[in-house]
């Protein structure tokens, strides 16, 4: 037996394609950050290889400690982290910096993965769906407290996985219904909302009438549902208020428009849209972007690197780029499915779903159809701590995958 049977050649493939495109178009805005990105590149494939030669159970059976070392890190942050925009996310050791929360989705993917796949573990029962929430719970409420609400968002993935194992989606409905009344509540007054509100109660209330079982319990839990959701839409303003200006008109720049703050929070946005728009169908071509090369974009070689493809390459390469991250991400889902092993299958999941939530925050962050949140597009970014990081859940995957189809059970 060959010993290349088993390797996902296409899984492998898309990886190069994405991260030799990515460090091409990260030297077309800064040819230094982009040779400091081709090193990490080349650090990322020898640790690949590495990875390929250790046993695959080791992952599975080290993934405590990876956790326990995750968490650590992250905690690490408030007394010796160094504080970028108001955020204590960054380790500094002279020259090189790392941010532990993306080692800590890692950790949590790898740990999620080994509990799951463990012979208690059923979300029939209590104690299991709580231990699983705690395992997600603890670096999240950590992650909160730095404050890194971008890369909070990026935990909701680890509830892809749970709902593939049988996690109700009556949690996602409920979670839908509260982000759709928050968001709804910024632009429309609150009265208005709660009005909204009873109203679909009743409605339902009224369809469903013979179906509710009436009792203290059930009247209890619909009025306090009602109350509850009546409570955020009166308190989402007020939530609004309290948030520091820049973070506070991130949100507004969505309603309002980026012209609207166009010297503060809507510049990035502005320049975005402008580099986007100006690409055309074919493109400007390499290096030939006027906006890009120009620097009036922000960050343009990490989280709004998108608008440098989308003036570069214009519309076409732009949705090459977009259907090689589609096949990419399916490609893991569609794998992880095929998996003997629970544990291979809960990681590929976590994974898939990690890549999932990082691709559609950061496209939507670009094109103002979310607010900027610092959340980078993975494997192409600028960033040693992301891409090694993406590059090593990339290669445990693609390992656990190569185990399972040549092992005999």
């Amino acid at each position: 037996m060959k010993w290349t049977q088993g390797i996902d050649k296409l899984g492998i493939f898309l990886y190069l394609l994405l991260c030799s495109f990515a460090v091409a178009n990260i030297y077309s805005v800064d040819p230094a950050a982009g040779i400091k990105q081709g090193t990490f590149f080349v650090i990322s494939i020898f640790i690949g290889i590495i990875i390929f030669f250790m046993r695959a159970k080791f992952f599975e059976n080290s993934a405590g400690m990876f956790y326990i070392f995750g968490v650590l890190l992250l905690v690490g942050l408030f007394p010796f982290g160094k504080e970028v925009l108001g955020q204590k996310n960054w380790y500094r050791f002279g020259g090189f910096s790392f941010q532990p929360v993306e080692f800590a989705k890692l950790a949590v993917a790898l740990m999620l993965a080994n509990y799951v796949a463990g012979p208690d573990f059923n979300l029939k029962y209590r104690k299991s769906l709580w231990t699983a929430l705690a395992i997600i719970g603890v670096p999240a409420v950590i992650v909160l407290a730095i404050p890194d609400v971008g890369s909070l968002l990026v935990f909701t993935a680890f509830f892809i996985a749970l709902f593939r194992e049988g996690l109700s989606g009556w949690l996602f409905g409920i979670g839908f219904i509260f982000v759709a009344v928050f968001l709804v509540s910024l632009a429309v007054d609150p009265i208005y909302v709660a009005a909204g509100i009873v109203l679909i109660a009743a409605i339902v209330i009224f369809f469903n009438y013979q179906k509710i079982h009436w009792n203290v319990i059930s009247i209890a839990g619909i009025f306090g549902s009602v109350l509850l959701l009546c409570g955020i839409a009166f308190g989402t303003p007020k939530i609004l208020e309290k948030l520091p200006k820049h973070q506070r008109e991130r949100i507004e720049v969505l309603y309002k428009g980026e012209k609207a703050f166009r010297d503060t929070s809507g510049y990035n946005l502005l320049y975005s849209k402008t580099a986007i728009g100006s690409g055309g169908f074919f493109g400007k071509g390499y290096r030939e972007g006027s906006v890009t090369q120009g620097k009036f974009v922000p960050e343009q070689s990490t989280d709004y690197i998108f608008c440098t493809v989308g003036e570069e390459w214009g519309f076409l390469g732009s949705s090459l780029l977009v259907l090689v991250y589609t096949i990419f991400i399916g490609r893991i889902y569609y794998l992880s499915e095929k998996q003997k092993s629970i544990f291979n299958r809960v990681f590929g999941y976590c994974f898939a779903s990690i890549l999932l939530m990082h691709f559609a925050i950061n496209l939507g962050m670009v094109m103002g159809l979310f607010p900027t949140v610092g959340i980078p597009l993975p494997f192409f970014s600028s960033g040693g701590t992301s891409l090694l990081t993406f590059s090593v859940m990339t290669f445990i995957f693609f390992k656990l995958n190569y185990a399972d189809r040549n092992s005999l059970v």
